[in-house]
């Protein structure tokens, strides 16, 4: 009787996954989107362990008021509701969190503006530009009008932001490794120290991740993060038994897996409560002449990500017809949810993560393979212990920042270099961002330069008066703000 009870339980349930998401219509099964939803959790989980590290500035070993286990919370649940909007109402198989970029545009360009401007509370002040992006990027897709905003920046500059970004961040992920460090002569240089035990634990993480991703090994990057950390709690263990010459030798003694890195007390526990950055955000200072510009940024940020993404995965998966992607709006509804959701909870821009490109391969077609992926950021949350371990120890995370920069260097290959008043501002953009480590100095060089080089070669009327308007707000910035603190 138990068996027959049980067998209608799960034909119910196949049934009701039937009814929601049309799964034999996508030519897919429970099983597939299951196996698909875990893949792309895989590929994408290394968010969970640096998307907190970055925020707090754990990372960079200098705070920034945002609390670790607060962020940590803030993203697993961001990921997970905004991961099962997107599966329930635009029914594709795209999983969101927290997006790489719009962290670090947070924290080295958003904050220390916020601060300039005077504000003591700058990450409240962040947040509330987060929240403001997404606000409107809601107002834009649910009124139809986020492609007249798309259509404001070429498509070869929106090329160079993706790469210079991309480049930003691996040129971090470099410094907090190690390999590059400080030179009064040249500004920066390469490590002498290449054997010492961080640039190990560094070069081990980098090497599984490339490695596994040229085998088409789903989850590389985290794989890459677990043989890091295996490396790096191995000599951490090690220690005791070791010379004491050795122990004292600045090699091993100086090193940030001596002075920095902690093994964890425990692997599972109770989620760090959300209450230091649980609305927290500061709205009217965000709405301020001073940080309007980057509420702007904000936006077409997270518009180049989603579009990008939603091209990108639905055509692999063969869901684009007639040129047209069906659901779209739901789509962009879910990810500008997400973005809301997420600045109220305390996380930056949360938008949808072009590893789901992995699930579809793995076979995923439908909402379910997100649902999945969502249930699995819920249960990342009772990980805060093994989290704070990992994401405490820069050389750790170094690897996953390096490979996704690098991964994002992709775009180049979008510029179109046989037009100057094109090509030449998005090379601004990708040699400004990492070269000012700002990537609103280096966005503000290819947008002021985009519509003057159009200007003065008599196509002025290529560029939207949007882009003009945004070129004279980064003008008046850099002229009444930014002046005043050199």
């Amino acid at each position: 009787m138990r068996v027959s009870q049980s067998k209608d339980s799960g034909d119910g349930m196949r049934a009701t996954l039937e009814r929601i998401f049309g799964l034999a219509a996508c030519r897919t099964t429970v099983r597939t989107e299951l196996l698909a939803g875990l893949t792309t959790f895989l590929t994408m989980a290394y968010i969970i362990f640096v998307q907190p590290a970055v925020l707090s500035g754990a990372m960079f070993n200098r705070s920034t008021g945002l609390d670790f286990g607060a962020v940590t919370t803030a993203t697993c649940l961001s990921a997970a509701v905004a991961s099962a909007i997107m599966g329930l109402y635009a029914r594709y198989p795209i999983a969101q969190a927290p997006g790489m970029g719009e962290n670090f545009f947070f924290v080295f360009t958003a904050l220390p503006a916020a601060a300039a401007a005077g504000f003591s509370n700058a990450w409240q002040v962040g947040l509330g530009l987060v929240f403001i992006s997404g606000v409107l990027f809601l107002a834009l897709s649910w009124f139809g009008f986020r492609e007249k905003v798309m259509e404001t920046i070429s498509p070869s500059l929106k090329s160079g932001i993706a790469a210079g970004i991309g480049l930003f961040i691996a040129f971090i992920g470099l410094q907090n490794a190690g390999l590059i460090v400080p030179d009064p002569g040249t500004a920066v240089k390469l490590n002498s120290r290449l054997l010492s035990p961080d640039l190990l634990v560094f070069f081990t993480g980098l090497v599984v991740t490339a490695a596994l991703h040229a085998r088409r090994v789903p989850g590389a990057i985290l794989w890459g993060l677990a043989a890091a950390t295996t490396l790096a709690v191995g000599i951490r263990l090690a220690l005791p038994v070791l010379p004491a010459s050795l122990r004292a030798h600045p090699w091993l003694s100086q090193s940030l897996l001596v002075t920095r890195f902690a093994l964890a007390r425990e692997i599972v526990a109770p989620p760090a409560p959300l209450s230091p950055t649980l609305l927290k955000l500061d709205v009217a200072h965000a709405l301020t002449p001073a940080m309007l510009p980057f509420v702007a940024v904000f936006l077409f940020m997270v518009l180049f990500d989603t579009v990008g993404t939603l091209i990108g995965v639905a055509g692999q998966a063969g869901l684009i017809v007639n040129n047209r992607l069906p659901r779209a709006r739901q789509a962009f509804v879910s990810d500008a949810l997400g973005t809301t959701l997420g600045a109220c909870l305390g996380t930056s821009t949360v938008t949808s993560f072009i590893e789901s490109a992995a699930g579809v391969q793995a076979g995923g077609r439908t909402g379910l393979t997100s649902l999945t992926t969502a249930a699995l950021f819920l249960l990342a949350l009772f990980f805060g212990p093994l989290i704070a371990m990992v994401g405490s120890y820069a050389p750790i995370t170094a690897p996953a920042l390096v490979f996704v920069g690098a991964m994002m260097l992709h775009h180049i290959r979008h510029i179109d270099w046989s037009d100057a008043t094109e090509s030449f501002p998005a090379f601004l953009i990708l040699v400004g961002i990492p070269f000012t480590f700002s990537i609103a100095d280096g966005l503000a060089l290819g947008f002021v330069s985009h519509p003057v080089l159009k200007l003065l070669s008599g196509r002025g009327k290529q560029v939207s008066w949007l882009l003009y308007g945004l070129a004279a707000l980064l003008v008046a910035y850099f002229a009444l703000v930014r002046s005043r603190i050199g």
